[in-house]
């Protein structure tokens, strides 16, 4: 017994001196060695996501912003000891849970795995709510867009890890994006963040843009064009519209559209801004353009007489055709009536360095610089300058490209009164002073006043552009139906019908291009597809940017009383 104890006694002796020691070399001799396998385990440095940088329209409204939500995220190297219990994590996530443990072990030395981005907040509670070791959460930024589909094509989007993707978001992507910041966090055996030990470095939020875009007649130009593709069951359309004095976009809509907030629509087909990024032959859209070459030549006079009889003409051994014989037309009777015969023997008088040099001052042929990814640059042949029959096919628009964009540029020039401006997406408040932005003379103000005085002639009961009259407003247009160029050639049966115009036309205030392509239910002229949408959405503008009626009817007048109603007498006299 006295053995038994002595043993005992030494055993529990021998115990006590290591666990003595051991404390002494923990606590003493070593430390700060096991103080950072400590921290090791517990603190960790984790990244501060930045707050991206919103988009709003002119009046502030917004366009895109980030909203803080939660990701969901798991440690490999501790769920692996824990897998049984990721079951209920994966049917919460909807996740396969045979794939989830396998992807665990082929990450199983990483420290950090999502599992769920952008989790909604009760998915997110519910998860965590399971105390699933290993599981937790992250805070990053989800961005909304408040307009959906009505300025998707403009705005674009983001990715999930807050990188510019289309639109705006791609070109600015810098300006907008955030820096994130660090800081170190401790950890319980859960992995959840339970303390912040030190901010290392701050996040800096991304900067803000103004667009030029204004929501309300963006939301009209949207609303239009979809309603008139949908009713001639076209393939697609585009409109742009810019402000004369500026050169700002103030709204531009594209269809097919798409909701940008789900990302399964987030198509290349759907996602590309057409009003930018195609190009298509502009058709009668060029000839007063090319009048205005004309004028500007010397050659032609606005009253100058041009035969255009029997209907049609041989060039090089092609024909140009009108849609029937106008015998002797002016020169605005070749805008009015639309004779392809016309501007071409009006093409043909001139020189074709002159022809040729005032397509490439407007803009054909190259970007309009607004910066916007993935411009085109449309195409202006060098072949026309000796080719008669290229030179007479691109003075009523064949053998040349544009976007709406450089279409609607160019129309801008006309409105400007010969004065050529940027092309600018983002809001300048230096521009409220009301003093128009500075550009580039390209023709004479006589020139322009004279084209726009011809133009009004298009939208009179005579021309081809009655549908695009606005109430109380004179306006001034051209009408273009375009054959649509496949492989191959032209389709004799599919047509792009287009109006571009200006409003008022005294002094225009906005220019607007409408595009719609292969309209398929009967209609197929740009004067009965196209010019009704310009006359919708400029009806709206003028009411929204409250522009003083330059056209007021003899009925008002007489209702006002600036005139006097006529009343007959007994006699039947007036």
């Amino acid at each position: 017994m006295v053995w038994r104890r002595l043993s005992a006694g030494v055993v529990f002796a021998l115990l006590v001196a290591v666990l003595i020691g051991k404390t002494l070399d923990m606590q003493i001799l070593h430390s700060e060695f096991f103080e950072a396998q400590g921290d090791a385990r517990q603190l960790r440095t984790v990244s501060i996501s930045a707050h991206r940088g919103d988009i709003v329209d002119r009046n502030g409204e917004p366009f895109a912003i980030s909203a803080p939500v939660n990701s969901v995220w798991l440690n490999p190297e501790v769920v692996r000891d824990h897998l049984d219990d990721l079951d209920k994590v994966a049917k919460l996530l909807a996740i396969d849970s045979i794939s989830l443990k396998e992807k665990i072990k082929r990450n199983k030395h990483r420290e950090f795995l999502y599992l769920k981005r952008h989790a909604s907040p009760e998915l997110a509670e519910e998860v965590m709510a399971l105390k699933v070791p290993g599981v937790a959460l992250l805070n990053e930024y989800r961005r909304y867009y408040p307009s959906g589909e009505v300025a998707a094509h403009v705005v674009g989007f983001s990715d999930i890890d807050d990188n510019g993707q289309e639109g705006i978001e791609l070109a600015f992507n810098e300006w907008l994006k955030g820096i994130p910041g660090k800081k170190r966090i401790i950890r319980d055996r859960l992995g959840r963040a339970i303390d912040d030990v030190e901010r290392i470095k701050s996040a800096s939020p991304g900067k803000p843009i103004r667009l030029s875009i204004d929501k309300r007649l963006q939301y009209i130009t949207y609303r239009t064009l979809k309603a008139a593709v949908l009713k001639h069951n076209a393939v697609a359309g585009s409109a742009v519209v810019l402000d004369v004095r500026t050169g700002e976009v103030l709204a531009m809509a594209n269809q097919p559209s798409f909701n940008v907030n789900d990302r399964r629509q987030l198509q290349p087909q759907a996602t590309r801004n057409r009003a930018v990024t195609d190009v298509y032959e502009p058709g009668s859209t060029m000839k007063p353009i090319t009048v205005a070459a004309a004028l500007e030549s010397g050659r032609w006079k606005p009253y100058y007489k041009v035969e255009t009889a029997p209907g049609y003409m041989m060039v090089k051994g092609n024909t140009i055709r009108d849609h029937k014989n106008y015998g002797d037309l002016d020169v605005g009777g070749v805008l009015e009536k639309s004779s392809n015969v016309g501007i071409s023997k009006i093409a043909l008088a001139m020189d074709a360095e002159q022809q040729w040099s005032m397509y490439q001052k407007l803009g054909f042929g190259m970007v309009t610089g607004s910066g916007f990814p993935g411009e085109a640059s449309g195409q202006l042949s060098l072949n026309a300058l000796n080719n008669d029959f290229e030179r007479a096919s691109m003075a009523f628009g064949y053998g040349i490209s544009v976007t709406s964009l450089q279409l609607a540029h160019a129309y801008s020039a006309i409105a400007a009164d010969g004065i050529l401006r940027p092309v600018s997406f983002l809001y300048d408040e230096d521009k409220e002073t009301g003093k128009p932005v500075e550009g580039v003379r390209v023709m004479s103000a006589e020139t322009a006043q004279a084209v726009r005085k011809m133009m009004q002639r298009v939208i009179s009961d005579k021309g081809t552009g009655k549908r695009a009259d606005v109430a109380n407003y004179t306006v001034a247009g051209k009408t273009g139906t375009v054959h649509k160029f496949i492989t191959g050639g032209y389709a004799k049966d599919r047509y792009l019908s287009i109006f571009a115009g200006m409003v008022p036309a005294d002094k225009p205030e906005l220019v607007m291009v409408v595009m719609v392509d292969e309209p398929r239910n009967g209609e197929h002229f740009g004067g009965l597809v196209a010019a009704p949408v310009f006359s919708q959405v400029m009806s709206g503008a003028m009411r929204l940017m409250d522009v003083a009626p330059d056209k007021i009817s003899k009925e008002r007048l007489m209702n006002a009383g600036a005139i006097p109603k006529t009343v007959s007498g007994k006699d039947g006299r007036a």
